[in-house]
């Protein structure tokens, strides 16, 4: 299945890349005023009105071929749970908060390592540093002293 999303993926980067350049090779509605006259039927490929035809056709099936490929891909990016086990979420029953097991004490009970041994004790933090006196607000403190 990955292969084939895969192969729709490039093929629809492929029909995105050739509609953008169809778009800007085609004449806009000003340059058929000028080629009714004669400016510039005889130096087109298809003729007068032939590329006009010709070019918004392959847009449209290129535009055609891009939208096929992203409904395809976003209906099978879409995980939506099969119709055997399809439940609402509120259906489903609210976990309890898990609470830690006590002892007899009320005090939460620590798991002895395997081999029984009581665990190691747990290094007390240092103690904080003292805190320094506040400076003045003129900024006096902010002067070095030797």
């Amino acid at each position: 299945m990955n292969i084939v999303m895969n192969l729709v993926l490039a093929l629809q980067i492929l029909a995105a890349l050739v509609m953008i350049g169809l778009v800007l090779i085609q004449h806009g509605k000003g340059a058929d005023m000028g080629a009714s006259f004669g400016s510039g039927a005889s130096g087109s490929l298809f003729g007068a009105t032939g590329s006009a035809n010709f070019l918004s056709r392959s847009t449209a099936v290129c535009a055609a071929v891009f939208f096929v490929c992203t409904l395809s891909l976003a209906y099978t990016a879409n995980d939506r749970p099969r119709a055997s086990s399809a439940t609402s979420i509120l259906d489903r029953p609210a976990n309890a908060a898990s609470t830690p097991a006590t002892g007899a004490s009320g005090a939460a009970a620590i798991p002895l390592p395997a081999s029984g041994a009581a665990p190691a004790p747990v290094p007390k933090p240092a103690s904080a540093p003292a805190p320094t006196p506040a400076v003045a607000a003129s900024g006096a403190g902010a002067i070095p002293q030797k």
